[in-house]
């Protein structure tokens, strides 16, 4: 949304530029949030991009005063905030030894005032200029500024003077909402736009206590009474009689319900400002009773009654206009006779000759229209200027008593309406001399700045709005002279011929414009805040302010009580109209009241507080950015951030611009020779030493004699415009610079780290290269390594296991040769080759040779594979078993074996130990082998039987 409100851009659009934006906004911000700024001067770059983020950020974060240089920022927040205004938080910023080191607000505004006046052995009168629209908070300002002087201002030991103190506080207070009901209005930018400007001084005696106040009002718009421009309203009382009159005071003032009157629009609408009963209590307070109120009030009803009154052209010119509605009403309500009443608005009374001669002369329809509003915007002024007295009255010390004052000027903001007549012309061009008295303030204040930092700079070459003002009010000719002089001439004036004498005599100004597409006559005022268009119709008229001195003579006939107060009878009065000076047109009167405005304030010190209106619907935490802008244009801050522009936006401490940029020294190093090169050791001692003021200096030196260089890089770019060293300024403690040379340094520090990470990633590149490399070969080597360790430890294992096979059939067979060499007693065992077959007496086969010789080996697995339901069949079967039994082989006989498998089956080559028989270990049963044992009802008993065959073994 920011990008849609300004389209600055401080950067080059490269791509990362994003992210180079972003941290040089950290950079030039101390890295520190935007809600932690206090002051928009610590924003850079000033711009209104980073105003109005700092702005709404504080918003955000419940922050509403913001510091702008010499200037207070204050956020309307729409809701109550007790604690940030009260008692206990002024006296804090009262005691604190340096209030400005506080955080931004009011009371310090107040404070410093304050300790101006009291501290100076002269005392110089102080003023705060308090600006902003309707609804902004000026009002609120003034009154927490009113509260707060009425704490730090009273005598702490005199009861008595706290208590004129609080009393001249309260009635001050209650001025705000009868001068708000009778001097602001609703318009298309405000539902409670001030329709006037109020200046209070608040009067101290010689020990800084309060004592009494005065205000003076300037420029009531008073036309508003007869002419509202569409979808606007009158003065607020209107509106608050109509609706807040009670029926015997309707009855009183022939206010009926629903009752229509032409001066009283969109009545509608309820504003929060529509309020009778507090208006007539805080006139009660400033000492109008009740009697007096309902006098008011009736002549303000018998102003909507005169607005009601019409008239129509007669046939006859000689005749007056013939009156359409009633009059009565009207004339019984401001207690003027009716037929004098009725002859003064249509017949125009003219003296004329020596003799002065009166002469009647029927007015026209629209010149008894504009008799009738001159009236009632006459009873309208005096009214307003009576009720301004009697609050002077009221508050206004002696003379003798005061010495010095505090002024706070509430004034009515920049207008911009789509018709803009001679109100908006004097109201803008107030501003204008307002914002040059603060141009001026602000330029020397940032003029004192320069001086304290040691530079030799000034604005010689800004001409801030003078021209300008020239249009509006220069000599020998401007617009108000302009004006003027067609209200001098004798002849009626045009509103087509008023522009072209403008645009012909003011052609040569640039601030003067013309809408060619415009239908009506118009001119075009380039304002600070904006291009205005003024209509010249009705301006002459309107600059005139024409009273007809038979409207005050009819005036001072009235009988009611009010009326002869505000129009008294003058005994000294002459006749003749000619002898009187001429009359002051309302521009020449404005300019003077302002004229002198500028005098008081030039003869003060100045404050300024700028009211904000973060959003025109009055809700809290809703910052529109689009409404913001527009304020701080109207206010002057915009043109202020220009100001700053104009001269040196960019302030660095040197410090932080020594850590930034530090590195544009590598460039110095390339393009010259090795005394300007420091070694890394160096510039590691240097790096350290920054923070010493003796080495930032030869460093900031060293940085700075680096931007010839990158100007001429910049040039051979293509921007010849570079080629020219951009200002900046070292002081003592900042380095003052331009946004072109923050953009230089920035391309320079953007070269040199892009050399850098270049080489950063050349260094990484190879060094990731050779660690792959390395990590290649020691994954190789490791992969080797488990694959040999594993294979050596399986190896190791079928060794380990073979070993101890080998081990444990060593051990078992010369168990089992033991045995059979005890048992067989001495027969020695002849083993032949050849194994004789079943049937026959043929040789086996040399391989059935090896085949055997291996059974033999490994008879003990052999026989258990014999003796295994699968395995070898038929005669290889019989050969494993007969080569497990190790039987003795002869040449010419061969031995039948017959398995006890083949009968019964057989599960071990010995029988189990069955029944009790004792035998001698030592005993073998194989020399009794051969011998079948009588069949005995019990079982064969016997240890290591043989249980082959149950019968002898026979020769085959």
């Amino acid at each position: 949304m920011l990008q849609q409100v300004n389209g600055h851009s401080s950067g080059s659009d490269t791509q990362g530029g994003g992210f180079l934006r972003e941290d040089l906004q950290e950079f030039l911000s101390g890295e520190a949030p935007l809600h932690q700024l206090d002051d928009l001067t610590k924003v850079n770059p000033v711009t209104l991009e980073t105003v109005l983020r700092c702005l709404q950020a504080r918003y955000a974060a419940d922050t509403f005063y913001t510091n702008a240089g010499c200037t207070l920022v204050a956020l309307n927040p729409f809701k109550p905030i007790p604690q940030l205004y009260s008692t206990a938080l002024m006296r804090e910023y009262h005691a604190a030894p340096q209030p400005q080191k506080l955080k931004p607000h009011i009371f310090t505004v107040g404070e410093q005032t304050y300790r101006n006046v009291k501290s100076l052995i002269e005392p110089v009168n102080q003023s705060i200029i308090v600006s902003g629209e309707s609804g902004a908070g000026k009002t609120w300002t003034s009154r927490c500024l009113m509260k707060f002087y009425a704490v730090v201002a009273a005598s702490p030991t005199s009861w008595e003077s706290h208590k004129i103190a609080e009393r001249i506080e309260q009635r001050i207070l209650n001025s705000n909402p009868v001068m708000e009901a009778f001097g602001n209005a609703c318009t298309l930018r405000n539902n409670n736009s001030s329709r006037f400007g109020k200046f209070i001084q608040l009067q101290l005696n010689r020990a800084q206590q309060m004592t009494g106040a005065a205000v003076q009002t300037y420029l009531l718009e008073k036309t508003r009474v007869a002419c509202q421009a569409s979808s606007e309203r009158n003065f607020h009382i209107f509106y608050q009689i109509c609706k807040g009159a009670s029926t015997d005071e309707r009855l009183q003032w022939h206010l009926p319900e629903g009752a229509a009157f032409s001066w009283l629009p969109n009545p509608e609408r309820t504003l929060e400002e529509d309020c009778f009963e507090v208006t007539r209590e805080a006139m009660l307070h400033l000492g109008i009773d009740n009697p007096t109120q309902n006098n008011i009030f009736q002549v303000l009803a018998g102003l909507l009654h005169l607005g009601n009154i019409r008239f129509a052209d007669s046939e006859d010119e000689a005749q007056p206009c013939q009156l359409m509605g009633s009059i009565r009403t009207s004339a019984s309500l401001l207690q003027l006779p009716e037929d004098p009443l009725l002859e003064t608005l249509q017949i125009r009374t003219i003296r004329a000759g020596r003799q002065q001669q009166v002469f009647r002369k029927p007015c026209s329809r629209a010149e008894c229209d504009t008799r009738r509003d001159c009236l009632a915007k006459l009873v309208y002024a005096r009214l307003f200027d009576w009720l301004v007295s009697v609050i002077n009255s009221s508050i206004c010390a002696d003379p003798d008593s005061w010495t010095t004052f505090i002024g706070l000027l509430d004034v009515y903001g920049f207008e911009s309406f789509p018709n803009n007549s001679l109100e908006q012309l004097c109201i803008n061009y107030a501003n204008e001399k307002l914002q040059q008295h603060f141009v001026a303030h602000y330029l020397k204040a940032q003029q004192e700045e320069y001086t304290v930092e040691g530079l030799e700079w000034s604005f010689v070459n800004y001409q801030d709005n003078q021209t300008c003002l020239d249009l509006i009010e220069g000599s020998p000719i401007s617009i108000c002279s302009l004006i003027n002089e067609e209200c001098r001439l004798n002849r009626p004036s045009s509103a087509a011929q008023l522009q072209t004498r403008i645009e012909r005599a003011l052609a040569g100004n640039p601030c003067l414009g013309h809408n060619k597409l415009s239908q009506e006559p118009s001119f075009i005022v380039v304002h600070y805040a904006g291009p205005v268009q003024y209509h010249t119709a009705g301006l002459v008229e309107k600059n005139k302010d024409p009273v007809p001195p038979e409207l005050n003579r009819l005036l001072q006939q009235s009988w009611d009580p009010l009326l002869k107060v505000l129009f008294p009878t003058d005994p000294e009065e002459q006749p003749s109209g000619q002898s009187r000076a001429p009359v002051l047109t309302v521009v020449s009167k404005f300019k003077a009241s302002l004229e002198q405005l500028l005098q008081v304030l030039h003869s003060t010190t100045p404050h300024y507080i700028r009211c904000i209106k973060p959003n025109s619907q009055g809700q809290a935490h809703i910052f529109l950015q689009e409404q913001v802008l527009s304020q701080l244009e109207a206010c002057g801050l915009v043109e202020t951030i220009h100001i700053s522009a104009a001269g040196f936006p960019i302030r660095i401490s040197h410090q932080n611009f020594v850590e930034r940029y530090e590195l544009l020294r590598r460039l110095r190093a390339r393009t010259s020779s090795g005394p300007h090169s420091p070694s890394p050791d160096e510039r590691h001692s240097e790096g350290s030493l920054c923070t010493e003021a003796a080495t930032l200096q030869p460093l900031l030196q060293d940085i700075l004699h680096t931007l010839p260089a990158l100007s001429q890089a910049a040039a051979t770019l293509g921007d010849p415009a570079e080629a020219t060293p951009a200002p900046v300024c070292c002081g003592r403690t900042k380095v003052f610079m331009t946004d072109s040379m923050l953009e230089l340094l920035e391309h320079g520090r953007a070269q040199v780290l892009e050399q850098c990470a270049r080489c950063i990633q050349r260094g990484w590149r190879r060094h990731w290269h050779r660690k792959q490399e390395r990590q290649r070969q020691a994954a190789v080597l490791i992969q080797a390594a488990i694959r040999s360790w594993l294979t050596r430890k399986h190896v190791q294992r079928l060794h380990t296991a073979a070993t101890v096979i080998k081990r444990a059939w060593k051990r078992w067979r010369i168990g089992m040769a033991f045995l059979t060499s005890k048992e067989l007693d001495g027969v020695e065992e002849k083993y032949v080759s050849p194994v004789p077959l079943s049937t026959g007496s043929c040789l086996l086969p040399q391989t059935q040779s090896s085949l055997l010789a291996a059974i033999i080996r490994l008879w003990p697995l052999g026989l258990v594979l014999a003796n295994a339901s699968v395995g070898v069949q038929g005669f290889r079967r019989k050969l494993v078993v007969w080569a497990c039994l190790q039987l003795p082989t002869g040449s010419h006989s061969s031995y039948k074996v017959q398995t006890a498998q083949e009968q019964a089956g057989i599960t071990s080559i010995r029988a189990l130990p069955q029944g009790s028989i004792k035998f001698h270990c030592r005993k073998s049963p194989l020399p009794y082998a051969d011998i079948c044992p009588e069949p005995s009802p019990y079982s064969v008993t016997g240890f290591n039987q043989i249980l082959l065959e149950r019968h002898n073994l026979g020769h085959v």
